[in-house]
């Protein structure tokens, strides 16, 4: 029997396509990684019976990045990464071993159905699995087709079914513009990143961001955000006047009539134009007019609108949003979120979409109406040539859901449910009066069919008094007329909706990266989100766009940006060539990024008014190995130690807290040691600055503390400290933290793990000798005599941590004996309930 394997984008979705597929007839276990279950049922393929076998992969399998030294911001010059720095795919998540994976789900399979995500990066995911798989399937004989794609736009039996039975060929040119994309963000991104991060970090230190970057569609987005700040600033308040009329109806009601000249911004004719009509005791009327109007029901719903409603109305950020409605697509609740469509096409099953929610209790009532009395056909919106537009998949309660993905469930809901409703049908009742010389205006709308706004009652028309019967020439008596002084106002910050606006008409970004590029201005300090979800940018944002525009207002300005995207698309639709528009693209850039490090001073001179430099900044901490001053802490992002009168600076352990280590020094640079520390239920280590800066010994990289240091005599270095291998990542050895007590713990050098242990202990120090069942080295533990275990007045003792009988009551380690004897170091599975 032949075995089709079928690959989809994540987990959840390959689970929930195995179930229709199978009708629930399958079997399902753990893929080597852990991550990816592999679901197998038997069926028929081509004709034949098959057994199929559905896994999946967690997005992107590789990822792009550039070969050996080329990642070393230190030994590169920026500008050779734009065409001499070779790139390579490597694994995206190397913990994962997705290639591994499946390669031994793959081998011997006769066939490959590819589920990915109908869009260009699902796509590209498309080959990255074939150049993962095809090697190890079975070949095809006779020029046989065993490469399939399946394209869907929802998790319904419907759906999943008709792709099924219509599966075609991955498009190569839409991955192909996804290769384009991702290797023209590298190069450039890159290159200006590391040029102005290395010039401006070094030489201010409260710039406050680890990470000066720059990006061919994240800067021109925050551009958009400064450019509404300098209106805001620029912005000078003008005062203009408003006549404003009352006239009585009745002896309990009046009417507010608007001026038809709006306002004037002279105080001398708004004042004559006062004189002229608070004479006057009468406002006649000129005409009346009734006319029927209608508000339109909304245009189906796309991705960057409902990013736009999430944002302003449901107070959801993009990214936010845009990870809930991908959870909400792969449980099968909506179709696919990513799509730039708002027109239906015509065999869509709008009426079964429909009848889904004809039950549910917030708005079954207007659905068994609607389908009583017939569907009003969707207006005809932009069809985009990708997907439908979001839609309802199946009925679901915020119990279902929780109350995040519930808002926005309910909000696609509500908007599908409007598409197909009729339009607001209302009057609108207007009287024309004249006081004077001067003419007013009242107008009233009442609702005549309340249409789509009954389902989305905030789009409703507001309820108003109707306005008296009157016809041309009657008169009402003027009840006041006064002048009104007001002044203008300056604009307020762009709203993520706004922003996402501009983005789209605009061209940055597509559908899917919007909300990526937004997230990245403001997780780079360049932005913050206030009230309202208003994007204020920060000095450091203000300044970096202003210098842009200095020097070339084009690396900020969205249209080089909205041209390449164009480029892309073409490659996309197999109208340009991949190679041209790549080397056209990064020759342009490398021009721009030769003239801006030429014309840097220009930016610098705008820093240098709102930064302080290096020297003036921080707080004395500890002392210069060379020099023997005081250094200074610099605890603004990313932290470091300055030494002013070296004029050296020193990068330090970030995301944690760094404090003097007892004045103690290193013995190869006379460097006063600082301790970095996580917290009190994370771990810490003592460091040198310069050892951490430049490793002392050549099996030591640069960004390694003296927990991994390997110096044979230092008694903070690994070799005084280590205690036995953490198998838990493989290559970290654990570590007797010496700052610890009296809560005692060892950590790992690599990763997070941390065990406790000896609580209350006075002294605890790693022992020269080792355990002769596990080699592991042994602890001399004095503990507090009025808190001492032991038995009688003892208060010493030494043994392995993890064989001494003693020992393993006070940390838990019941089974760290049945570790292989031999082994020199010791394995961490014992340790998990005290792992933090």
């Amino acid at each position: 029997m032949k075995t089709v394997l079928m690959v989809a984008e994540k987990p959840s979705l390959a689970q929930s396509i195995a179930k229709i597929l199978s009708r629930g007839n399958m079997s399902s276990h753990k893929g080597l990684n852990g991550t990816c279950s592999v679901h197998e049922y038997t069926g028929t393929f081509a004709g034949q019976p098959v057994r199929f076998k559905m896994t999946s992969v967690c997005g992107h399998v590789m990822t792009l990045d550039f070969l050996g030294k080329y990642n070393k911001w230190d030994k590169v010059d920026p500008a050779e990464l734009f065409s001499q720095a070779p790139t390579e795919k490597k694994e995206a998540n190397p913990k994962l071993n997705m290639v591994k994976f499946l390669q031994v789900e793959g081998k011997g399979c006769d066939y490959i159905v590819l589920w990915l995500d109908c869009d260009k990066e699902g796509e590209n995911i498309c080959f990255e699995v074939l150049d993962a798989v095809l090697p190890v399937m079975n070949p095809g004989r006779g020029g046989e087709k065993t490469v399939f794609r399946a394209r869907f736009s929802s998790i319904t039996d419907t759906d999943i079914c008709s792709a099924m039975a219509r599966l075609g060929e991955p498009d190569h040119n839409e991955a192909l513009s996804v290769d384009a994309r991702q290797e023209l963000d590298l190069r450039i991104g890159c290159a200006f990143t590391r040029f102005q991060t290395k010039y401006f970090q070094g030489k201010y230190g409260d710039l406050d961001s680890s990470l000066i970057s720059f990006g061919p569609c994240q800067t021109p987005t925050l551009g958009f955000c400064v450019e509404r700040h300098d209106k805001i600033q620029s912005f000078k308040p003008e005062t203009y006047w408003v006549l404003q009329a009352k006239v009585n109806v009745d002896k309990d009601r009046s009417l507010l009539l608007d001026w038809d000249r709006v306002r004037v911004f002279d105080r001398e004719i708004a004042q004559m134009f006062l004189n002229m009509t608070k004479l006057e005791k009468e406002a006649q009327v000129e005409a009346t007019s009734k006319k029927e109007k209608a508000k339109q029901r909304p245009l189906a719903l796309n991705t960057v609108e409902m990013l736009r409603v999430a944002s302003s109305s449901l107070g959801m950020g993009p990214q936010h949003a845009m990870q809930t409605a991908e959870r909400l697509y792969t449980q099968g609740y909506i179709s696919y979120p990513r799509t730039e469509t708002t027109h239906y096409p015509e065999n869509f099953d709008l009426k079964g979409a429909l009848r889904q929610q004809a039950n549910h209790p917030y708005w079954a009532d207007t659905v068994k109406q609607l389908l009583a009395e017939g569907i009003n056909r969707p207006r005809k919106g932009h069809d985009a040539g990708d997907h439908p537009p979001i839609t309802p998949m199946r009925s679901a309660t915020e119990a279902e859901l929780g109350s995040e993905a519930w808002r926005l469930y309910e909000y696609i809901t509500r908007h599908f449910i409007a598409t197909v409703s009729y339009d607001c049908k209302y009057l609108q009742n207007t009287i024309s009066f004249r006081i004077g010389p001067e003419h007013f205006t009242c107008t009233v709308k009442t609702v005549i069919s309340p249409g789509f706004t009954e389902i989305m009652p905030w789009q409703s028309v507001p309820l108003e008094e109707s306005l008296p019967t009157c016809q041309r020439g009657d008169t009402f008596p003027v009840g006041e007329v006064k002048l009104l002084e007001k002044q203008t106002n300056p604009p307020d910050y762009l709203t993520e909706a706004e922003l996402i606006t501009l983005m789209e008409k605009h061209g940055i970004g597509t559908d899917a990266s919007i909300p990526v590029h937004i997230n990245n201005i403001c997780q780079r300090n360049y932005v913050v989100v206030e009230s309202g979800r208003r994007l204020k940018p920060t000095n450091l944002g203000i300044v970096l766009v202003h210098g842009y525009y200095k020097i070339d207002a084009e690396l900020v300005l969205p249209t080089i940006r909205s041209a390449v995207e164009k480029q892309l698309n073409l490659i996309a639709q197999g109208k340009a060539d991949f190679r041209q528009v790549l080397g056209h693209t990064l020759d342009i850039f490398k021009r721009k990024f030769h003239y801006f490090v030429d014309s840097i001073a220009g930016m610098d001179e705008l820093m240098e008014v709102s930064f302080s430099p290096l020297a003036a900044t921080g707080k004395p901490l500890s002392r210069c190995g060379k020099c023997h001053r005081f250094m200074k802490y610099i605890q603004a992002k990313p932290s470091r130690l300055h030494c002013s009168h070296c004029d050296e600076t020193y990068t330090l352990p970030q995301n944690g807290t760094i404090k003097l280590y007892k004045e103690l020094r290193c013995p190869l640079d006379d460097f006063e040691l600082v301790l970095w520390s996580s917290g009190s239920r994370g771990k810490s280590y003592p460091l040198c600055p310069y050892c951490y800066n430049h490793p002392p010994f050549r099996d030591m990289k640069k960004g390694m503390g003296c927990n991994e240091c390997t110096h044979p005599t230092c008694q903070h270095s690994l070799s005084m400290l280590g205690i036995g291998q953490c198998v838990e990542c493989e290559s970290g050895v654990l570590v007797l933290d010496p700052t610890s007590g009296p809560k005692w713990k060892v950590a790992c050098n690599k990763c997070n793990v941390v065990a406790h242990c000896f609580e209350n202990a006075h002294r605890v120090r790693v022992s020269p000798e080792t355990c002769s069942s596990c080699e592991a080295a042994l602890l001399d533990v004095d503990f507090n005599k009025a808190k001492s275990p032991l038995l009688g007045d003892e208060t010493q003792h030494t043994g392995c941590v993890f064989c001494d009988p003693v020992f393993q009551e006070l940390v838990e380690l019941r089974h760290a004996a049945s570790c292989h004897p031999m082994h020199r170091f010791f394995k961490m599975s014992a340790l998990a309930a005290y792992f933090v």
